[in-house]
């Protein structure tokens, strides 16, 4: 048996030798730490910081130009100006609720005269930027009816369609009170779950441009939408969803 393990001077030793080793190893951890201490950085700390950047300046051009004073007192007259202000009822035919007295009064109006809308036009050249317009618009439409209006399960094809090469009043009709089927195409019934929505919000060289993208699409060939057509027909707006029986037959 060795001797020395029964010493308790060389035990007493060793246990100061072991406290000096990790503190001599805590030191140089603390050492390598201070010296080598940095905020981590993570990208939405480096996408961050440009928008603080901004933001520090535009606080200080605001400050620069506007005191706080003037805001507070800003903040009081509009919100006085808030407080006493009355709502005035403004009836967008976009916002009409179906079902309500408004809605039926507008399904029983008069149908409207196309005749106006329909009449012959020369050929003319379309304006490539109409057609531009007409093609980034579409994108909504290629959902249902398919990029190459090839059509899809419950939307017909507008490739080849004699309603889109027909009347002008059809489409635009279509397109500012939607579709209630069923309706034929090229010999297929298409009747639509709901039917197909409104685009009213859609502006008139909106329409007129979609319109006549899909009109010289497609292998389809016919005259150009004007946006003066489609003003003409705004009339139509908030009325129950079309059926192909209101519409003319191309």
């Amino acid at each position: 048996m060795d001797p020395s393990r029964d010493n308790p001077i060389l035990r007493f030793t060793a246990f100061w030798w072991g406290i000096g080793t990790f503190l001599i190893f805590a030191l140089l951890l603390a050492v390598v730490w201070v010296f080598n201490r940095s905020e981590p950085t993570t990208l939405e700390d480096a996408a961050a910081k440009p928008r603080y950047e901004t933001k520090a300046k535009i606080d200080a051009a605001q400050l620069a130009n506007i005191s706080a004073e003037n805001i507070e007192a800003a903040v009081v007259t509009v919100s006085k100006q808030l407080a006493t202000s009355k709502p005035i009822a403004v009836e967008k035919p976009e916002q009409i609720v179906p079902g309500s007295p408004t809605a039926v009064k507008m399904a029983a109006a008069p149908a409207v005269n196309t005749a106006a809308v329909d009449a012959p036009v020369a050929d003319a050249p379309i304006d490539p930027a109409v057609i531009e317009l007409g093609k980034a618009s579409f994108m909504l439409c290629a959902a249902c009816h398919g990029q190459n209006g090839e059509g899809g399960p419950i939307a017909p094809p507008l490739a080849g369609s004699d309603w889109v090469k027909g009347p002008v009043s059809n489409l635009i009709r279509i397109q500012l009170r939607g579709l209630l089927g069923p309706i034929s195409v090229s010999g297929k019934e298409y009747n639509m779950p709901g039917g197909m929505a409104p685009l009213s919000y859609q502006t008139d060289d909106q329409i007129a441009g979609v319109l006549t993208y899909v009109r010289n699409s497609f292998g389809n060939k016919a005259s150009a939408v004007k946006p003066e057509q489609v003003a003409a027909l705004r009339s139509e707006v908030g009325k129950p969803q079309i059926t192909a029986p209101e519409l003319t037959k191309p």
